[in-house]
């Protein structure tokens, strides 16, 4: 991953190689500005320096966003990470406050009227749930502005064209006969059956559209008849209906029939949130362009790049380069974890309460719980190097949880703050 850069202004520059970062850390010329993503800020005034425009490409996703700047010039993917979203989590915090809210009610206060019949929501609402992603998408927006210079926006806004899937001939028999053809289609069915045959559940193998009343027996296009399967199933399903091919797998058939007529909540959650998201990234001042999932897969494919989230995000659009590289690069893992829960103490099932109150002192020997720290540790049952977040006691013995485990009874006197507590957690991987 490229190094952002900061002048003594705190103004962004052009983005450098880590060993040139590497190098100016160790002559005393720059210092660690922020660690996620790695920020140094030089220590002399330099030279006012053009610096190269940068574009910052979106994959809105369900529960992953993937997330890449570009030099549209040059080609070169500066930086790449995927963010991981709470969505479900949000969802299911309020639907448990929401049981044990109405379980008390019913225990104390059934006389009361009910009053949540009068609320009213505004035009445009969206659920926490939903509009979580569009907060932390916009979060990292800004955040990626202040360090590097951001001059365009690119992002994914449908990831199918559900008009042009039930109806293709909605914009003309052009788009149907275009080098797109084919691509809104798959991309829908690729989603909708999680990528794995229908019949067998094979996954990461070149799958086929397949269709489940065969056309020769009267079935359709529509995508309700449409699955996808191997290229060994498909064969051996042949024309027979799919009762008589699954006649021996009833559960199996019992659950593609379902799954046919089944809804995409995550492409429901996506297409819920894709006009308020481009509402708030037009309100950064900076012209977004946006693309259809279709074209993202047509520019990856046509430039032989695997399937990965922030991969996606770098060939969202038309302005994607024709080469483009540094494909294989290290990527920033963000996953969001929230601020902590407002909660004064924890309920058991029932919502009877089980554990005290808790202390009003957010930090305990100057360190919060969420902070990401390094503890070295010297002496002990617990001897080596241990990095992750933090959760603090009032004992003074924290918790720290690393990438694979959770290290229990860390003394705060071997803890070294590295970044404060921002809602997020921090990995990467190559």
């Amino acid at each position: 991953m490229s190094v952002f850069v900061l002048d003594t202004n705190k103004k962004p520059q052009n983005p450098v190689h880590p060993a040139k970062a590497r190098l100016l850390l160790t002559e005393g010329k720059a210092a660690v500005f922020r660690q996620f993503p790695f920020t140094i800020i030089l220590k002399e005034t330099v030279l006012d320096v053009a610096s190269n425009p940068l574009r910052i490409k979106i994959d809105p996703g369900s529960r992953d966003t993937g997330i890449a700047v570009i030099n549209d010039d040059t080609g070169e993917i500066v930086f790449a990470m995927e963010l991981r979203h709470r969505g479900q989590q949000i969802k299911n915090n309020l639907e448990s406050r929401r049981a044990i809210r109405r379980s008390r009610r019913n225990r104390k206060t059934r006389y009361r009227k009910p009053r949540f019949d009068n609320r009213t929501r505004a035009e445009g609402w969206l659920p926490p749930s939903l509009k979580s992603r569009i907060h932390n998408i916009e979060t990292w927006v800004n955040r990626l502005c202040r360090f590097c210079n951001i001059q365009a926006i690119s992002m994914e806004l449908v990831r199918f064209d559900m008009q042009k899937i039930q109806n293709p001939e909605i914009s003309g028999v052009a788009y149907q006969q275009g080098e797109l053809m084919g691509y809104e289609v798959r991309e829908y069915l690729l989603e909708k059956w999680d990528r794995t045959c229908a019949y067998c559940g094979k996954t990461d193998i070149p799958l086929e559209i397949e269709h489940i009343v065969p056309r020769s027996k009267g079935g359709s296009n529509r995508v309700s008849n449409l699955t996808l399967a191997c290229t060994a199933c498909n064969r051996k399903k042949g024309n027979k209906p799919l009762e008589q091919f699954l006649s021996r797998k009833p559960r199996l058939l019992k659950r593609i029939q379902k799954q046919s007529k089944m809804p995409l909540k995550d492409a429901g959650a996506v297409n819920a949130t894709r006009w308020d998201l481009f509402r708030t990234l037009k309100k950064t001042g900076l012209p977004v362009e946006i693309g259809s999932g279709g074209l993202t897969k047509f520019n990856r494919t046509t430039r032989g790049l695997h399937k990965t989230h922030w991969l996606d995000a770098a060939c969202v659009g038309k302005s994607t380069p024709e080469k483009m590289f540094q494909i294989d690069k290290t990527v920033l893992i963000v996953k969001a974890d929230g601020h902590g829960s407002r909660q004064m103490c924890r309920v058991n099932k029932f919502g009877f309460p089980r554990t005290t109150a808790k202390s009003t002192e957010k930090k305990v020997k100057g360190f919060q719980t969420g902070e990401i720290v390094k503890a070295v540790v010297t002496s002990g049952k617990k001897v080596g190097t241990y990095i992750g977040r933090v959760a603090v006691r009032k004992s003074g013995s924290f918790n720290i949880k690393t990438v694979d485990k959770t290290v229990q009874g860390i003394s705060w006197k071997y803890c070294r703050l590295l970044h404060a507590s921002d809602g997020y957690s921090y990995n990467t991987t190559c």
